[in-house]
């Protein structure tokens, strides 16, 4: 359970931590509450939400089960554990 949510953290994280490296590759202060403003604040929220947005569709979109597969959970079979 992890996984995903590491996964969906690092895409919300991405565009903050490219505007950063913009910021300390030409020289500004990243730290500084003036390289921030709002109008840029939101932009990378806005760019954080489709990215999440997206691989949410992704990942329902192309992953599991075939639709009308049945499912058969994981079991014991001659003290072997299937998946």
């Amino acid at each position: 359970m992890i996984r995903p949510f590491a996964t969906e953290l690092a895409l919300f994280l991405a565009p903050f931590a490219a505007y950063a490296m913009f910021l300390w590759m030409t020289k500004e202060p990243v730290l500084d509450r003036a390289s921030w403003p709002p109008k840029a604040l939101a932009s990378l929220t806005i760019a954080s939400l489709v990215l999440m947005i997206g691989s949410f569709v992704v990942l329902a979109h192309f992953y599991g089960a075939p639709p009308g597969s049945t499912y058969e959970p994981a079991h014991m079979e001659n003290g072997k554990f299937v998946p």
